[in-house]
Protein backbone atom coordinates (compact mmCIF):
# COMPACT_ATOMS: atom_id res chain seq x y z
CA UNK A 1 0.00 0.00 0.00
CA UNK A 2 2.92 2.51 0.76
CA UNK A 3 4.78 1.82 -2.32
CA UNK A 4 1.16 2.33 -4.41
CA UNK A 5 0.73 5.79 -2.23
CA UNK A 6 3.91 6.62 -3.35
CA UNK A 7 3.86 5.87 -7.08
CA UNK A 8 0.43 7.44 -7.42
CA UNK A 9 2.14 10.69 -5.87
CA UNK A 10 5.56 10.66 -7.87
CA UNK A 11 3.06 10.25 -11.28
CA UNK A 12 0.73 13.12 -9.57
CA UNK A 13 3.96 15.59 -9.32
CA UNK A 14 5.52 14.57 -12.22
CA UNK A 15 2.05 15.01 -14.53
CA UNK A 16 1.52 18.46 -12.66
CA UNK A 17 5.21 19.32 -13.57
CA UNK A 18 5.72 17.92 -17.17
CA UNK A 19 4.28 20.91 -19.03
CA UNK A 20 6.83 23.52 -17.43
CA UNK A 21 9.59 21.08 -18.74
CA UNK A 22 7.91 21.03 -21.99
CA UNK A 23 8.03 24.84 -21.91
CA UNK A 24 11.73 24.69 -20.85
CA UNK A 25 12.61 22.56 -23.63
CA UNK A 26 11.13 23.77 -26.59
CA UNK A 27 12.14 27.43 -25.74
CA UNK A 28 15.91 26.34 -25.56
CA UNK A 29 15.19 23.93 -28.58
CA UNK A 30 14.44 27.13 -30.37
CA UNK A 31 16.67 29.73 -29.30
CA UNK A 32 20.26 30.24 -29.06
CA UNK A 33 20.51 30.84 -25.14
CA UNK A 34 23.29 28.87 -23.88
CA UNK A 35 22.31 26.02 -21.51
CA UNK A 36 22.59 26.89 -18.11
CA UNK A 37 22.97 24.56 -15.14
CA UNK A 38 20.20 21.88 -14.13
CA UNK A 39 19.26 23.99 -11.52
CA UNK A 40 18.43 26.85 -13.37
CA UNK A 41 16.91 25.11 -16.26
CA UNK A 42 14.39 23.73 -13.32
CA UNK A 43 13.81 27.22 -12.10
CA UNK A 44 12.34 28.21 -15.43
CA UNK A 45 10.48 24.96 -15.90
CA UNK A 46 9.01 25.68 -12.24
CA UNK A 47 8.11 28.96 -13.74
CA UNK A 48 6.95 27.65 -16.50
CA UNK A 49 4.64 24.94 -14.68
CA UNK A 50 3.46 27.72 -12.26
CA UNK A 51 2.47 30.05 -15.25
CA UNK A 52 1.15 27.29 -17.66
CA UNK A 53 -1.17 25.50 -14.51
CA UNK A 54 -2.63 28.94 -13.95
CA UNK A 55 -3.86 29.44 -17.44
CA UNK A 56 -5.21 26.11 -17.66
CA UNK A 57 -6.82 26.05 -13.87
CA UNK A 58 -8.24 29.06 -13.71
CA UNK A 59 -9.13 30.78 -17.32
CA UNK A 60 -9.04 27.75 -20.22
CA UNK A 61 -10.95 25.25 -17.91
CA UNK A 62 -13.50 27.66 -16.73
CA UNK A 63 -14.01 29.18 -19.50
CA UNK A 64 -14.52 25.85 -21.86
CA UNK A 65 -16.54 24.15 -19.29
CA UNK A 66 -18.84 27.36 -19.38
CA UNK A 67 -19.19 27.31 -23.16
CA UNK A 68 -19.43 23.37 -23.77
CA UNK A 69 -20.79 22.31 -20.00
CA UNK A 70 -18.92 20.93 -17.17
CA UNK A 71 -18.59 17.48 -17.96
CA UNK A 72 -16.78 18.13 -21.47
CA UNK A 73 -13.64 18.47 -20.28
CA UNK A 74 -13.49 16.31 -17.45
CA UNK A 75 -10.13 14.16 -17.65
CA UNK A 76 -8.43 16.34 -20.04
CA UNK A 77 -6.65 18.64 -17.75
CA UNK A 78 -3.67 17.22 -18.44
CA UNK A 79 -3.35 16.77 -21.69
CA UNK A 80 -4.99 20.51 -22.26
CA UNK A 81 -1.85 21.28 -19.67
CA UNK A 82 0.62 20.42 -22.35
CA UNK A 83 -1.24 21.99 -24.77
CA UNK A 84 -0.60 25.36 -23.11
CA UNK A 85 2.99 24.61 -22.22
CA UNK A 86 3.63 24.31 -26.23
CA UNK A 87 2.11 27.55 -26.65
CA UNK A 88 4.16 29.37 -23.89
CA UNK A 89 6.66 27.57 -24.86
CA UNK A 90 6.80 28.93 -28.71
CA UNK A 91 5.55 31.71 -27.44
CA UNK A 92 8.41 32.79 -25.23
CA UNK A 93 10.76 31.64 -28.48
CA UNK A 94 9.25 34.13 -30.62
CA UNK A 95 10.16 36.81 -27.88
CA UNK A 96 13.35 35.84 -27.48
CA UNK A 97 13.94 35.73 -31.35
CA UNK A 98 12.57 38.86 -32.45
CA UNK A 99 13.19 40.94 -29.48
CA UNK A 100 9.59 42.00 -29.38
CA UNK A 101 9.80 42.51 -25.06
CA UNK A 102 12.90 44.12 -24.58
CA UNK A 103 12.43 46.47 -27.45
CA UNK A 104 9.15 47.67 -25.72
CA UNK A 105 11.00 47.67 -22.40
CA UNK A 106 13.87 49.88 -24.33
CA UNK A 107 10.88 52.39 -25.57
CA UNK A 108 9.93 52.65 -22.19
CA UNK A 109 13.38 53.34 -20.70
CA UNK A 110 13.13 49.85 -18.48
CA UNK A 111 16.57 48.50 -19.68
CA UNK A 112 18.89 48.80 -22.27
CA UNK A 113 19.32 44.85 -22.98
CA UNK A 114 18.18 42.81 -25.55
CA UNK A 115 16.13 39.52 -25.51
CA UNK A 116 19.63 38.25 -27.61
CA UNK A 117 22.51 36.11 -25.96
CA UNK A 118 25.37 38.55 -26.75
CA UNK A 119 26.42 40.82 -28.92
CA UNK A 120 27.37 38.75 -31.87
CA UNK A 121 24.14 37.48 -31.89
CA UNK A 122 22.74 40.28 -31.74
CA UNK A 123 24.39 41.79 -34.73
CA UNK A 124 23.46 39.17 -36.54
CA UNK A 125 19.81 39.49 -35.97
CA UNK A 126 20.35 42.96 -37.13
CA UNK A 127 22.55 42.93 -40.37
CA UNK A 128 22.90 39.86 -41.35
CA UNK A 129 19.83 39.15 -43.78
CA UNK A 130 20.31 42.08 -45.39
CA UNK A 131 24.35 42.96 -45.85
CA UNK A 132 27.52 41.56 -47.55
CA UNK A 133 29.77 40.20 -45.13
CA UNK A 134 33.55 40.71 -45.23
CA UNK A 135 35.66 38.75 -43.29
CA UNK A 136 38.98 39.16 -42.15
CA UNK A 137 40.88 35.89 -41.81
CA UNK A 138 43.76 34.75 -39.63
CA UNK A 139 46.93 35.43 -42.11
CA UNK A 140 45.47 38.79 -43.42
CA UNK A 141 43.55 37.64 -45.95
CA UNK A 142 40.18 38.76 -46.19
CA UNK A 143 36.51 36.93 -48.05
CA UNK A 144 33.41 38.64 -49.51
CA UNK A 145 30.08 37.05 -49.95
CA UNK A 146 26.69 36.63 -48.21
CA UNK A 147 26.43 35.06 -45.33
CA UNK A 148 23.74 32.07 -45.27
CA UNK A 149 24.25 30.82 -42.11
CA UNK A 150 26.66 31.81 -39.36
CA UNK A 151 27.26 30.45 -36.22
CA UNK A 152 25.67 31.67 -32.94
CA UNK A 153 28.81 32.51 -30.83
CA UNK A 154 32.57 33.41 -32.28
CA UNK A 155 33.82 30.06 -30.13
CA UNK A 156 32.79 27.14 -32.34
CA UNK A 157 30.74 27.11 -35.62
CA UNK A 158 31.26 27.87 -39.48
CA UNK A 159 29.93 30.63 -41.39
CA UNK A 160 28.62 29.13 -44.70
CA UNK A 161 29.42 32.09 -47.30
CA UNK A 162 27.79 32.01 -51.11
CA UNK A 163 29.19 34.30 -54.25
CA UNK A 164 32.66 34.52 -52.05
CA UNK A 165 35.18 36.39 -53.70
CA UNK A 166 38.85 37.04 -51.93
CA UNK A 167 39.62 40.27 -51.74
CA UNK A 168 43.02 41.21 -52.60
CA UNK A 169 44.79 45.01 -51.93
CA UNK A 170 41.77 47.94 -52.23
CA UNK A 171 39.75 47.00 -54.74
CA UNK A 172 40.57 43.80 -56.24
CA UNK A 173 38.72 40.90 -56.51
CA UNK A 174 38.98 37.49 -57.16
CA UNK A 175 35.79 35.31 -57.38
CA UNK A 176 36.17 32.09 -55.65
CA UNK A 177 35.02 30.07 -58.69
CA UNK A 178 33.90 26.80 -59.10
CA UNK A 179 32.10 26.49 -55.85
CA UNK A 180 28.63 27.58 -54.51
CA UNK A 181 29.48 27.88 -50.82
CA UNK A 182 32.67 28.19 -48.40
CA UNK A 183 32.89 26.90 -44.80
CA UNK A 184 35.01 29.04 -42.88
CA UNK A 185 35.56 28.01 -39.10
CA UNK A 186 34.48 30.77 -36.34
CA UNK A 187 37.94 30.66 -34.55
CA UNK A 188 39.43 31.63 -38.01
CA UNK A 189 37.85 35.08 -38.08
CA UNK A 190 39.35 38.06 -36.67
CA UNK A 191 37.07 40.59 -37.43
CA UNK A 192 33.90 41.40 -39.28
CA UNK A 193 32.27 44.31 -42.04
CA UNK A 194 29.07 44.29 -42.51
CA UNK A 195 28.36 45.76 -45.76
CA UNK A 196 24.23 47.22 -46.70
CA UNK A 197 23.60 45.57 -49.76
CA UNK A 198 22.47 49.31 -51.59
CA UNK A 199 25.72 50.20 -50.87
CA UNK A 200 27.58 47.16 -52.75
CA UNK A 201 25.01 47.79 -55.40
CA UNK A 202 26.50 51.18 -56.28
CA UNK A 203 29.99 49.75 -56.13
CA UNK A 204 29.28 47.63 -58.31
CA UNK A 205 27.73 50.33 -61.07
CA UNK A 206 30.70 52.17 -60.61
CA UNK A 207 33.11 49.72 -61.57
Amino acid sequence: MAVSWISGEVVGTLTYLLPGFVAAGIFYSLTSHPKPSAFDRTVLALIFTVIGQTITEFILLPTASAVAGAQTFKGWEPALSVLVAILLGLGASFFSNTDVMHWILRRLRFTRETSYPSEWYSTFARYGDRCFLVLHLQGERRLFGFAEEWPSNPKDGHFRIADAEWLIGEDKRVPATGVDAILIPATEVTMMEFVPIATEERHEEAM
